[in-house]
């Protein structure tokens, strides 16, 4: 589907790439990795055709499209709601209703064949694109993603930067490029939703490039990993697990293969140095001093990612209780977070916080930090000093200030080499270090924070999504300084890996409490998915055991009326035959009369005898009818007559 042949590109005095080369079918989902700065949002740009490379060949089927989402957005409607600013992914199907609505109205007034013959094309054309199932599609992204049903008619303006990012990926999922390009897609994702959109892209039918520092996203969704390293472009055909390895291995082998070339090389350099006076040996001298100009040297791999390592440094230990909650309610208006809600954190607690955006995961952090109000109480414990990381603390940077210099008035006691040690973790590096506040971007400024947060010799520490503009290295350089922190910690977070190195425990909110699982979070997990297994087979059970109790009812209520039925049809049964034998006594009387010489004698008694009985027989007849028809009844419903 895309190939790129030869791509060169000279930037900032140094190559990014070199000839390199790399091809994507159809159907890839890539992982796209590489160090800070080796050039991969530049790729991205290049294949989006923003930037003109030096030389390359770039090839693309005619019929395919791109999509794009970088971390900065610019083409939102703030003005629109959540709904119709996505909708607009279907924006020439949305145009098509519109024609059909405008025609439509015309057609009212004139009858035009011209127009209801377009009309009637623009309805099959409407309907066979799916135009009848955009809005449904488009709420079932949108609720994928975080968003909650009552949200959808909200403008994007109350919303926040995550949430906005969110509306921008709606979009570009609904627009279903051949081509979808995702610069840390997870960043503004949680739990639930992370997990949603793995399952998305998995059966995605385009190709995928995604750049994330988020290791198992990249696990569970990629089959190849296209990695940025010395100028080149190099291929693996895996997930990133298979890559790590893979490289790890490659680099070992290379290694292995120099060390033997160099020894093979220094032994041959002896022979030469040794031998080349002697006559005895100009033959084998010569031979080695030829098979040494035709060799081919082997370059020694170098592993890009340098070994660093953070140590956490604090004057005092707390106590055992870090802090206490109880009775901690807090509301936003009419939105209730928390309700008489109570825990605690005890010395050497590494606490996640986990659950859906809107829960109050951030919030509770404030609470923490005390920067929120509440009611109730939360109280810190003996010599507890704590720091908050959160992505407003770019506030409290100095912008006058160069990196180094921020660093350096935070008093930390660390030295100039452990200080450019941190900030090379946090990838600053190299004269990076005095670049201004002022002229950072936001990620950057999140980085100098989070990195100034670290070194405040505090023993708790409460961080909210500190690996958001970190890269893989640097994230994996927080998880090892984290790990081996002798302190306490509850952070909030969506890199699961992160979270499952680090915490001991996992809080979620539910039911506007505060609750703990005591344990990690794979086990959590497991045990969320334990437990909703349970609920559904318990609503599936409750659900039966509804449906049972309205199927007995039903079938007493037809009970109740198919016995009144019977006795009516047995009552009116009884009633036809006990008036038959009533007209059949009265008809024996009338016949036993006519037999009378006073009557048979008498012409005039005898014809209004005769006429009794006739219509005696008339009744007779309907009533035996009716009481035929009341038989048959009472015989099909199997109910004894007597």
């Amino acid at each position: 589907m895309l190939s790129i042949n030869n791509l060169t590109y000279y930037i900032g005095g140094r190559f990014l790439y070199q000839n390199a080369s790399f091809h994507l079918n159809e159907r890839d989902k890539v992982g796209l990795v590489g160090m800070n700065g080796s050039g991969k949002t530049t790729l991205i740009k290049i294949i989006q055709g923003l930037i003109k490379p030096d030389s390359c060949d770039i090839s693309m089927q005619k019929d395919k499209t791109i999509g794009v989402l970088m971390q900065e957005i610019s083409d939102i409607d703030e003005s629109q709601t959540i709904l119709s600013e996505a909708m607009q992914a279907f924006q020439s199907l949305l145009n098509t209703k519109q024609e059909i609505e405008r025609l439509t109205k015309e057609i009212e007034s004139d009858q035009d064949p011209k127009k209801i013959e377009k009309l009637s094309a623009l309805q099959t054309l409407f309907e066979v694109k799916g135009g009848y199932t955009i809005q449904s599609k488009t709420e079932e992204i949108l609720e994928g993603i975080g968003f909650k049903t009552k949200d959808l008619s909200r403008p994007i303006s109350e919303f926040s930067g995550g949430w906005k990012m969110r509306v921008a990926l709606a979009k570009l999922l609904l627009e279903k490029p051949s081509l979808l390009m995702l610069d840390e897609p997870t960043n503004h994702l949680d739990l639930p939703s992370i997990q949603w959109f793995e399952n998305y892209i998995k059966s995605y039918e385009g190709a995928v490039i995604i750049v994330s520092h988020d290791k198992q996203f990249l696990d569970n969704i990629v089959n190849k990993i296209i990695e940025i390293e010395d100028e080149k472009i190099i291929q693996y055909q895996g997930n990133y697990s298979y890559y790590f390895n893979e490289k790890s291995s490659r680099i070992k082998l290379q290694q292995n293969a120099y060390q033997n070339q160099q020894r093979k090389i220094r032994d041959a350099e002896k022979f030469i140095t040794r031998f080349r006076a002697k006559a005895t040996k100009a033959r084998q001298v010569q031979s080695k001093i030829k098979l040494m100009e035709k060799i081919d040297l082997i370059e020694n791999a170098k592993d890009s990612v340098k070994t660093i390592h953070f140590d956490f440094r604090f004057n005092n230990s707390s106590g055992k209780h870090v802090l206490e909650i109880s009775d901690l309610s807090k509301s936003y208006g009419v939105q209730t977070i928390f309700i008489n809600t109570s825990t605690q954190i005890i010395r050497g607690d590494k606490i996640a916080l986990v659950g859906a955006n809107g829960l109050g995961k951030t919030t509770l952090l404030k609470i923490i930090a005390g920067t929120e109000t509440y009611s109730g109480k939360c109280t810190t414990g003996y010599q507890v000093k704590s720091a908050y990381y959160a992505q407003h603390q770019v506030d409290s940077l100095d912008f006058r200030n160069d990196i180094f210099e921020e660093l350096t008035h935070a008093e930390s006691g660390y030295t100039e080499v452990e200080l450019r040690t941190v900030l090379g973790s946090f990838l600053f590096s190299g004269d990076d270090v005095y670049k201004k506040i002022s002229d950072l971007s936001g990620g950057e400024k999140s980085r100098v924070a989070l990195a100034k947060t670290l070194i405040s010799r505090s023993n708790f520490l409460i961080l909210d999504e500190p690996t958001n503009h970190l890269d893989i290295h640097s994230v994996d350089i927080l998880t090892d300084a984290l790990i081996n922190f002798k302190g306490t910690l509850i952070m909030v977070s969506h890199d699961r890996q992160f979270i499952e190195a680090i915490a001991n425990k996992i809080w979620y909110i539910e039911d506007y409490k505060i609750k703990e699982y005591p344990g990690n979070l794979s086990e959590y997990l497991s045990w969320v998915d334990e437990r909703s297994i349970s609920h559904r087979i318990k609503s599936e059970k409750q659900s039966q055991k509804t449906e049972r109790k309205e199927t007995n009812y039903i079938s007493y209520i037809q009970q109740k009326e198919h016995k009144k039925k019977v006795r009516s049809l047995k009552k009116d049964l009884t009633s036809v035959e006990e008036i038959i034998h009533l007209l059949e006594k009265k008809k024996k009387e009338i016949e036993n009369k006519m037999l009378l010489p006073e009557y048979y004698s008498n012409f005039e008694k005898l014809h209004i005898l005769a006429s009794e009985l006739e219509e005696i027989n008339e009744k007779l007849n309907e009533l035996h009818e009716n009481w035929e028809k009341l038989y048959v009844i009472l015989d099909n419903l199997g109910i004894d007559k007597i």
